[in-house]
């Protein structure tokens, strides 16, 4: 369990400076919050320039990626009736895109209704020309779970109820943070970044998980890594190596005829299990890749969103 009284009066200072981050936004438009003051460390001397790009031809139901994210951000979706706990959505895009509909604010709409403050995060890509590319999407992820802790009064949510969910390249993302929450990515740029980043639970749905051959996905792979990366940073950026002795609870979902292999469902959870810590798997036989919640129905991965809710509250989540 993690102590937050003693932080309540940096998550306090934190607040004022995040609220002048803070964009207005339009009719029913989420709000947007900014992760970083300024332009993040580790810029490119000439910064990406947004670009979203539709991939459906049904307005009513638009399916868009994003990319050239210059200053990442998370987008707030309140629920009617709040449970206290938040969920930090993580769409996935293999790292060369951030899938904004199907994998964040579809989820994040879903979340809410169940009564969870969900947040989208929109997180730099590595291959955009930033330092320390590999780290830089964890980074995001470590500083998206901060932020919220840090306005969790606000919000009214229990600093220690934040958990997160990934898909995909997001899912691995949500687990690297899993494994890796304590890692050092960036320096500190105010109080909030005393605040940890553990989160209480993470779901990676359809994640990519390893890094290396014979399962990792290539195109995820090189985006993150870059051409021709040293087994050592394939072992350093694979969740499955790197779970820690305190990891949180972990749930995962796939489908046996991914092009994403099942393999990587399967080397976190045998490490998971390793570390003897608390971990869920479900392993469907049909769904392929990138189901979300838009292409589940009349199949048995149709049962994941219900599956999910019955363990993260059995898990203690919304209170």
């Amino acid at each position: 369990m993690m102590e937050f009284d003693r932080r309540s009066l940096l998550g306090m200072a934190a607040g004022a400076a995040i609220l002048s981050t803070r964009e207005a936004r339009a009719g029913n438009e989420p709000e947007r919050i900014l992760l970083w003051p300024g332009t993040p460390s580790g810029a490119p001397e000439i910064l990406p320039v947004e670009e979203i790009k539709e991939w459906g031809s049904d307005p009513a139901n638009p399916d868009r990626s994003r990319r050239g994210i210059a200053r990442p951000w998370i987008e707030v979706f309140r629920p009617a009736r709040p449970n206290g706990a938040a969920m930090m959505v993580i769409p996935g895009g293999g790292y060369a895109w951030v899938w904004m509909e199907k994998e964040g604010y579809d989820v994040a709409r879903w979340l809410a209704g169940q009564g969870y403050t969900a947040f989208v995060l929109t997180y730099r890509l590595p291959g955009e020309g930033w330092a320390d590319r590999a780290n830089v999407p964890l980074a995001d992820a470590q500083r998206g779970v901060r932020l919220i802790r840090s306005q969790a009064k606000a919000y009214g949510i229990d600093p220690e109820r934040v958990g997160v969910m990934g898909f995909s390249a997001g899912g691995h993302l949500a687990a690297d943070l899993l494994a890796r929450f304590a890692a050092k990515t960036y320096a500190p740029v105010d109080d909030a970044d005393a605040l940890p980043a553990r989160p209480f639970l993470a779901a990676p749905i359809y994640p990519v998980i390893s890094m290396s051959a014979p399962y990792a996905h290539p195109g995820s792979r090189d985006a993150l890594l870059g051409p021709n990366p040293s087994a050592a940073l394939e072992a350093e950026h694979s969740p499955d190596r790197n779970v820690p002795a305190d990891a949180p609870p972990c749930f995962i979902v796939h489908a046996d005829e991914d092009f994403v292999p099942t393999e990587n469902s399967l080397l976190l959870h045998a490490a998971m299990r390793a570390r003897k810590r608390p971990v869920e798997l479900h392993i469907f036989g049909e769904g392929g890749h990138g189901f979300a919640l838009r292409n589940i129905a009349g199949k048995p991965v149709s049962a994941w969103p219900d599956l999910f809710l019955r363990w993260a509250k059995a898990m203690g989540l919304p209170r």
